[in-house]
């Protein structure tokens, strides 16, 4: 017990504070995409909506390290959008932290999406033909109607996101690597300190994840089952 309080005071706290803010900002990106995409599929026909569904369920049933490599594959800089992104905007995504966001991203938007989705679809669909027969914008509607109903859903979502985020670790690891204090996330750091054997180490970050999973999970029944 001693030696793990004394592991805790000596850790490194980088890769903690890499996948938050990775987390924090392949949330906002996923947030945004993803209730856009949801409130698109609500104008889609079956077919159309379940090609969309398809699509954004594939980063979900396919390992990471799939999504991984499709993403090392289109963001390398012997292709075309690598090497365009790298020669004209000076832009590189792999080995660093923007492939951390971009993994992440990838891996966690379905979620966001779903959620979104669900959220809207679950709104009266009285209330939106109310205000339509008033006069008001969809727009309006969207902005004064829809996500206030929906809020529920979409915070429970986002959170869910987050937690998806920050845990990534397969499609991380193939398109940002693991370099210390740059891309080297807390699922990078507990794989890489059992692979060397130091199991108290790694006991330390576990314990770390496992609160913070506790935490976000509780935040997530509080939203949902809020009345």
């Amino acid at each position: 017990m001693e030696k793990l309080f004394e592991i805790f005071t000596n850790l490194d706290w980088s890769p903690l504070i890499i996948s938050i803010k990775t987390a924090i900002v392949a949330t906002i990106i996923s947030f945004f995409i993803g209730v856009h995409l949801a409130k698109k599929a609500m104008s889609f026909s079956k077919k159309r909506k379940a090609f969309l569904d398809g699509i954004m369920s594939l980063p979900i049933v396919l390992p990471p390290t799939v999504a991984g490599f499709i993403l090392l594959i289109i963001f390398s800089k012997r292709r075309f959008l690598g090497s365009f992104l790298l020669e004209n905007f000076d832009i590189s995504v792999l080995q660093t932290w923007l492939g951390c966001i971009l993994a992440a991203t990838v891996i966690a938007l379905p979620l966001m999406y779903q959620n979104a989705r669900a959220a809207f679809e679950q709104v009266d669909q009285n209330l939106i033909y109310a205000a339509r027969t008033l006069g008001i914008s969809e727009k309006k509607i969207f902005y004064k109607v829809l996500l206030p109903v929906a809020g529920p859903g979409l915070i429970a979502g986002s959170i869910l996101c987050f937690a998806r985020a920050m845990g990534e670790y397969g499609a991380t690891s193939m398109v940002a690597g693991n370099i210390q204090g740059k891309t080297g996330t807390v699922s990078q750091t507990i794989a890489m300190v059992i692979n060397d054997g130091d199991y108290l180490k790694a006991g330390a970050w576990v314990i770390i994840v496992l609160i913070i999973s506790f935490v976000i999970i509780y935040m997530t029944n509080i939203v949902l089952n809020k009345k």
